[in-house]
């Protein structure tokens, strides 16, 4: 004879409920479990950078605070580049559009506004960033080849090029942005938009903290909302 096969308790049960109840029942385990292993991701995945435009969180995050104790760091994406877009060139193919320096020109503006008296600005030496950097500030920033390649010293290169008590603004690349959002805990940022910043406090411990991101066409709002 044949080996008998005992069918626990729990299982005849549904056996014994019609076909379309168990493939439901079947169904719903299925999707219970994509649920569990989507708040996990969300939970292992850290979100992206706080987006500074919305609500008052210049204000709460401590943006403001921050910068006039002069201990910011603030990364901006080169404007719109020419050898991408159709709109006119500023100069050189390898530089930004007449759009792109218009657009780095109210970021600049803006910068000035909550302050650039104890600030310091230095540029990668692409084409692209020095006349985004001259676009913003009205004079040539000073260069620095550690702006272009990055990778996983840029937090520690910022902060050795960073004197106390005065901020720092770095006119760079998105994927160098990139980078220090990875570094500091975000792995999946979105990609930084043209003249778009990423505002970075400095702690007392010499600790990095992102505070979040703030793109260009968003400057007009938030400055009307500062009090």
């Amino acid at each position: 004879m044949g080996e008998v096969v005992v069918i626990p308790t729990a299982i005849q049960a549904v056996l014994k409920q019609p076909l379309t109840f168990r493939v439901n029942s079947v169904l719903l385990a299925i999707g219970l479990t994509l649920a569990t292993m989507t708040a996990t991701g969300f939970a292992l995945w850290p979100r992206t950078p706080l987006n500074l435009a919305v609500q008052d969180h210049m204000h709460s995050t401590g943006v403001y605070a921050h910068w006039k104790a002069g201990d910011m760091i603030v990364l901006v994406r080169h404007a719109e580049r020419c050898d991408r877009s159709s709109n006119p060139c500023l100069g050189p193919a390898d530089g930004i559009t007449q759009l792109g320096n218009h657009s780095a020109s109210d970021v600049g503006n803006a910068l000035q506004h909550i302050g650039m008296a104890n600030t310091d600005v230095l540029s990668s030496p692409t084409t692209r960033t020095t006349q985004t950097a001259r676009a913003m500030f009205g004079k040539t920033a000073l260069t620095a080849d550690w702006l272009l390649s990055c990778g996983p010293s840029l937090g520690q290169d910022a902060l050795a090029h960073k004197a106390a008590h005065r901020n720092l603004v770095l006119v760079t690349h998105s994927g160098c942005i990139d980078d220090l959002e990875k570094q500091l805990g975000y792995r999946h940022p979105n990609k930084s938009e043209y003249t778009s910043s990423v505002f970075v406090s400095v702690g007392a411990d010499g600790q990095l903290s992102l505070l979040g991101t703030l793109n260009a066409e968003d400057w007009q709002s938030v400055l009307r909302t500062r009090i």
